[in-house]
């Protein structure tokens, strides 16, 4: 890598690098394989769903001017450099803040951020469905397992973190790159990629469903660089101000009895909303319908939840929940997507229109809420999303509900009925019936594919 000797030197980020390089989808288990292209069909449905995003448009047009070697496809048509195919992918999996989630101790990320990458590497290396699902789980088993072990939410940096690392496995992977430039690729991302957790907390900008894309297109070109022969820090992880030493504090990881298991214990979101959210509005909504209430004769409602929800999208330490102007201060207040399900009957994309989000309805009832954190359900996080929801009526009628978990979590999967069905809701105005059906069974049978081919029929949607 960088100094004279270091072919003798054995360190964390080449022990990663070897786990990398040999990664092969063929030792998955079958549960494992089937969830991970459940989570490819979710990523792309929620892809194509954001399409007419505001940002999506805004970055289309960045491309479109700065131009770029057509070398990998854009989901809904186009061509451009694999690094800004990452990014313009990856924004496209992250805006409507609906694709899959990690919940670790002190970590939550979202493993499809890696996608877009993933995607773009593999199509210009002209992998096949075996190599690209390979490169994949290897990105899902490096975010997981490090975000596992080396949470640094508390110390005010973001998720994109430990992104870095796995984004730039992925795509060495998908490049087929050996153990010592995967390596390198891994080191130059991490290193250069530590952001702050400011992008969300207080004001949410777009920067929020921006941040891993970005992350994403630093670490594409971190591999290709590594792929052309640049080295990168050889100690990134336990070296003199390191990743170790530097923010996230001591941890150990033995690479060489990783699997690529990790993604069954990631968990696809059945509601639009913040991962943290869904079993309280999967409570709210049956509670409603045991008991038959409008929103409008609501008193009060009154949320216990694990710390880590209440910090982050319950008024806790990152910011005052109850003013909601935007999308992106929307999708991440417990507040509003509790309120919002209980008067609308979902939280859908069609719950973040701006005329929406200002209506007096919801704005209203955001000023109804307490939200609390409990102990016990912080204790129990994350084997459980513990919550109790509690609505107060003005007629004087007390209601309650207990959820522990809800359909998409480790404890309940989605079944590939309610996947394809979640595809189909996202993907049906901007994408013929015909495509939707051959993007199911292109995914379904990925193996049998080149991934030339199948990002091919992602970039020709209303054939």
């Amino acid at each position: 890598m960088t100094t004279p000797h270091s072919e003798f030197k054995d360190t964390e980020v080449r022990r990663l690098g070897r786990f990398v390089a040999s990664a092969d989808a063929a030792t998955l288990s079958t549960e494992a394989r089937d969830e991970l292209k459940k989570r490819i069909l979710d990523s792309i449905g929620v892809a194509i769903g954001a399409l007419d995003g505001e940002p999506i448009k805004y970055i289309r047009t960045q491309i479109e001017d700065f131009g770029g070697n057509p070398l990998a496809t854009l989901i809904g048509g186009g061509k451009t450099a694999p690094d800004r195919a990452a990014f313009y992918n990856g924004a496209l999996v992250r805006y409507l803040d609906f694709m899959d989630s990690y919940l670790a101790k002190g970590e939550t990320c979202h493993q499809s951020d890696n996608l877009g990458a993933v995607l773009a590497a593999s199509e210009y290396a002209d992998q096949d469905g075996e190599g690209f699902l390979s490169a994949l789980a290897v990105a899902y088993q490096v975010q997981g397992r490090l975000c596992d072990v080396a949470p640094v939410r508390a110390k005010g940096f973001d998720h994109t973190v430990q992104g870095a690392y796995a984004v730039a496995a992925g795509v060495a992977r998908a490049l087929r790159l050996d153990a010592e430039k995967t390596a390198n690729a891994i080191a130059i991302s991490g290193t250069c990629n530590n952001a702050l957790r400011v992008t969300r907390t207080g004001a949410l900008s777009h920067w929020k469903g921006l941040a891993y894309p970005n992350t994403a297109f630093v670490g594409t070109h971190s591999a290709f660089l590594a792929y052309r022969g640049i080295t990168g820090p050889e100690e990134v992880f336990e070296g003199n101000k390191g990743f170790k030493e530097a923010i996230a504090g001591p941890f150990e990881i033995d690479w060489s009895k990783e699997d690529l298991e990790n993604v069954k214990q990631s968990i696809i979101k059945k509601y639009n909303a913040e991962i943290h959210s869904q079993s309280s509005i999967e409570g709210a909504l049956e509670l409603q319908a045991q008991n038959g209430f409008r929103a409008d004769e609501i008193e009060a409602i009154e949320i216990d939840i694990f710390d880590v929800a209440y910090h982050i999208i319950g008024g806790g330490e990152e910011g005052d929940k109850t003013i909601i102007r935007t999308k992106e201060e929307a999708d991440h207040s417990l507040q509003y997507m509790v309120g919002v399900a209980l008067i609308d009957g979902n939280v859908l994309p069609a719950q973040y229109d701006p005329e929406r989000i200002l209506r007096d309805d919801i704005q209203g009832l955001l000023k109804r809420f307490t939200v609390r954190p409990s102990k016990e359900y912080t204790d129990r996080f994350p084997a459980e999303v513990a919550t109790t929801i509690t609505v107060t009526l003005k007629d004087g009628r007390k209601l309650s509900i207990d959820k522990t978990d809800y359909e998409g979590f480790r404890t309940r999967p989605m079944s590939w009925e309610t996947v394809i069905a979640k595809f189909n809701g996202l993907a049906k105005p901007f994408a013929s019936e015909r495509a939707r059906a051959s993007i199911i069974d292109a995914v379904q049978h990925i193996e049998k594919l080149r991934i030339r081919d199948f990002a091919t029929i992602l970039g020709n949607l209303k054939v």
